[in-house]
């Protein structure tokens, strides 16, 4: 493998300011931001927009689609279409 080609893997502290939370991984991402960790080692740190933390489906805030509401109403809108 050569050694010149490949991005530098390394530990990368991944944020979300959303629901505040943090945690420590090994990643190829870099970043000019830094924290300093629990271990009280400075890492670059990436802020991301969504995690587990934050996001409806791990945090159990996920609506399900009524799929047969969305079918009758959009009979009743527009018609049923005649078979032929």
């Amino acid at each position: 493998m050569k050694h010149t080609i490949h991005p530098s893997y390394g530990p990368v502290v991944f944020r979300d300011r959303a629901a505040n939370h943090a945690f420590l991984t090994r990643s190829t991402a870099t970043s000019d931001k830094t924290v300093v960790w629990e271990d009280g080692v400075t890492y670059p740190v990436v802020d991301v927009e969504i995690s587990d933390a934050s996001h409806p489906f791990h945090t159990g805030t996920a609506r399900v689609l009524d799929t047969a509401g969305r079918l009758e109403r959009f009979e009743r809108r527009y018609g049923r279409r005649e078979a032929s």
